[in-house]
C-alpha cells in the first residue's frame, strides 16, 4: 500500500472548477479518498498555485475569502512538506538530468527528498517514473483510486 501521495495543483483546482464537471467529480472523489486514508501530501508551491488559479484563472473563480478558507482546511488535514535549498538544487538537477520544467521538477524533488513515492498530476506522463517517483494522471480513463491504494 502507498503510504503517502503528493497531490499536484491541478487536482486541487479541478475540485473547485465547475466548468469541467467530469474532472471536478473525479478530483473530489480522489481527494476525498486520499483524505479518508490520511495519505495526502502537499507542498507550499502547490498551495500557492492553487490560491492563484482558483481566485483568478478558472471560469467561476472563488472569492479570496473562500480560497483562503480552502487553504486553511487543507493545512488542517493534509501534510505540507517543507522546502529547503536542497529541494531547489535537486529540482535544478531534475531540469538538467531529466529535462523537467523547473516547476514540475520542484514537485518531483519534493517527493523524492521527502520519500513520497507517488505524485497525482495531469502534468507528467502518466505511469512514468523518475528515480523512484511514479506519476499518475487521475483524469485518464480507467484510473481507479482503490487499486492505486492497494498497490
Amino acid at each position: 500500500m502507498v503510504e503517502r501521495i503528493l497531490v499536484d495543483t491541478n487536482v486541487l483546482v479541478y475540485a473547485h472548477d465547475r466548468s469541467a464537471p467530469r474532472k471536478q467529480m473525479r478530483a473530489i472523489e480522489v481527494l476525498d479518498r486520499i483524505a479518508d486514508q490520511s495519505l495526502g501530501v502537499l507542498t507550499p508551491q502547490v498551495l500557492a498555485e492553487f490560491f492563484a488559479v482558483v481566485t483568478r484563472k478558472i471560469p467561476a473563480p472563488l472569492s479570496v475569502a473562500d480560497a483562503y478558507e480552502s487553504l486553511e482546511n487543507l493545512l488542517l488535514s493534509w501534510e505540507c512538506l517543507e522546502y529547503s535549498a536542497d529541494i531547489v538544487l535537486e529540482a535544478a538537477r531534475g531540469v538538467r538530468d531529466h529535462r523537467l520544467s523547473f516547476w514540475d521538477a520542484l514537485i518531483w524533488a519534493s517527493a523524492r527528498l521527502h520519500r513520497v513515492p507517488l505524485v497525482l498530476s495531469e502534468d507528467f506522463n502518466s505511469g512514468a517514473a523518475v528515480e523512484g517517483i511514479r506519476f499518475v494522471n487521475p483524469f485518464l480513463p480507467g484510473f481507479d483510486i482503490e487499486s492505486l491504494l492497494r498497490t
